[in-house]
């Protein structure tokens, strides 16, 4: 297990309220030893204006649940983790249904955590790759 402390399901969907993730309706559905998965719809909320999933909510899925990953990982008393980078090849449409992230480390430094996510639809097929990289910064008192 890579986690830094044990986090429930809910802790994580309600970090998110009042936010970007909860506005395009990400929700985290698993926890691994190594892993988050999120789902996120498409809808209204997350496609552009051909019906089909909008790149950024692709990368808005990514980044929130890679985010999540190294501040489980880091003592959130002591650090902060920030997004420094991410890209993202969006290999497939989705016009309907669910996509679901899986991010698993690539990475994990003292001052620097790689991610790579996976985005599948309902049938699995993929439809986009990122790689994120996050910044662990000493927290100002």
């Amino acid at each position: 297990m890579i986690w830094f402390k044990e986090v429930q399901l809910a802790d994580l969907n309600n970090v998110g309220n009042n936010t970007m993730s909860k506005h395009l309706g990400i929700e985290v559905i698993e926890i691994g030893s190594d892993f988050i998965k999120a789902k996120m719809p498409v809808d209204e909320r997350t496609k552009q204006p051909y019906g089909i999933l909008h790149g950024g909510a692709s990368v808005a899925l990514a980044e929130t649940i890679g985010s999540y990953g190294s501040h489980l990982i880091i003592d959130n008393s002591k650090f902060l983790s920030v997004g420094l980078e991410i890209n993202a090849n969006h290999i497939r449409k989705a016009s309907q249904g669910h996509v679901t992230g899986i991010a698993k480390p690539i990475h994990i430094g003292k001052t620097t955590h790689v991610w790579g996510i996976e985005i599948v639809d309902d049938k699995g097929q993929l439809i986009c790759i990122c790689r994120l990289t996050v910044a662990i910064i000493l927290k100002k008192d």
